[in-house]
């Protein structure tokens, strides 16, 4: 899938547009384009005052008056370029920042090997010679906060607990009944990768059990 089917209008001004976008926008998202993507960059304040705080991520972050920080937040990071590279083992062997069953930050990027011959580059700029842009391909979100791990065990059977799933750790499994990819990438912040045709469904999914316990979604300036 290409980011011209996305696109509001075809030509070098389209707009690319998440699958989540509605669910934001239903939920009191404010949107701004960024990068040629319309991005959710925050919600209301009685929505979210931002979870950075409710853990010790960002405690200078001010809150609405009134308003408790919610426990676990998630944002749709589905913007953030997604680079897939293959090459043979030996090649990807030779790469500092390839490991397996790791997420590896790397300047602005996560470098993560998937297989012995394929891995994904999540985030930054700088081109990566025979990587392919599959931005598209991949929906995200990233779940943050002291309860984030607590939400994902309700959809999820992947084994996140510390000593077994540390920070940078990277886990290929089912996500909400589907194919995925959990990176715990802060020690209450972790992202999911999955499909980007079933991302109203693991939206749905992700905010079902966050807000049991209290969550709310966020946008990429709240993080």
């Amino acid at each position: 899938m290409s980011l011209d089917f996305l696109a509001v209008h075809a030509g070098p001004d389209a707009i690319a547009r998440s699958p989540m976008e509605g669910l934001a926008r239903a939920a009191g998202a404010r949107f701004e384009v960024r990068d040629g993507w319309n991005v959710a960059v925050a919600f209301p304040s009685t929505a979210v005052a931002s979870v950075a705080v409710a853990s010790v991520a960002v405690a200078s972050v001010p809150q609405a008056p009134g308003t408790p920080a919610p426990p676990v937040g998630w944002a749709d990071t589905s913007h953030e370029r997604t680079l897939e590279l293959q090459a043979p083992a030996d090649e990807l062997d030779a790469v500092e920042h390839l490991r397996l069953g790791e997420a590896v930050r790397a300047g602005d990027a996560w470098w993560c090997r998937l297989t012995r011959t394929r891995a994904l580059i999540l985030g930054g700029v700088m081109p990566v010679a025979g990587a392919l842009d599959v931005t598209s391909t991949y929906a995200s979100l990233t779940l943050l906060g002291p309860m984030a791990r607590e939400t994902i065990a309700r959809f999820c059977a992947l084994d996140l607990r510390p000593r077994m799933a540390p920070v940078g750790a990277l886990r290929p499994g089912s996500v909400a009944r589907q194919p995925g990819i959990v990176i715990r990438e802060a020690e209450d912040r972790y992202r999911l990768l999955f499909g980007w045709a079933t991302g109203e469904y693991v939206w749905s999914v992700v905010a079902d059990a966050a807000e049991h316990l209290g969550g709310r979604p966020v946008g990429i300036d709240q993080l």
